[in-house]
């Protein structure tokens, strides 16, 4: 299933429950946040090792799709809403991002790309 085709499936059911009335951006946005944050209790107070091997327990690998999913839905609703294709956003902030963290410079490193050397020509 390709974005656009989820993101028409989260518009369909949202309006045969007649909720776009709901989906303004503010409140989309503060959804997105409040799922994030349920995805982020789930970790909370794991050690770096439990997190990793979070998938293993049966019962919190379902936890952790389940936000998953909440996340991307209200991501893909939000996009909709704001009539941003989210592909060639993300296509856009890859390549911004590949200027701001230079391979040569970022690799092993997880600095802010502010900290890096600029090459000046």
């Amino acid at each position: 299933m390709t974005l656009h085709e989820l993101q028409e499936q989260v518009r369909h059911f949202a309006r045969e429950r007649d909720w776009e009335q709901f989906h303004d951006p503010k409140n989309l946005s503060m959804a997105l946040a409040g799922e994030a944050g349920e995805l982020l209790e789930i970790f909370q107070w794991l050690t770096p090792e439990q997190s990793a091997g979070i998938m293993e327990d049966p019962a919190r690998a379902e936890a952790v799709r389940h936000e998953l999913a909440d996340v991307l839905a209200y991501l893909l609703r939000l996009a909709d809403v704001l009539q941003v294709d989210l592909a060639t956003a993300l296509r856009a902030k890859m390549l911004l991002n590949a200027e701001r963290y230079p391979a040569d410079q970022a690799r092993g490193r997880s600095d802010k790309y502010n900290r890096y050397e600029r090459q000046v020509e």
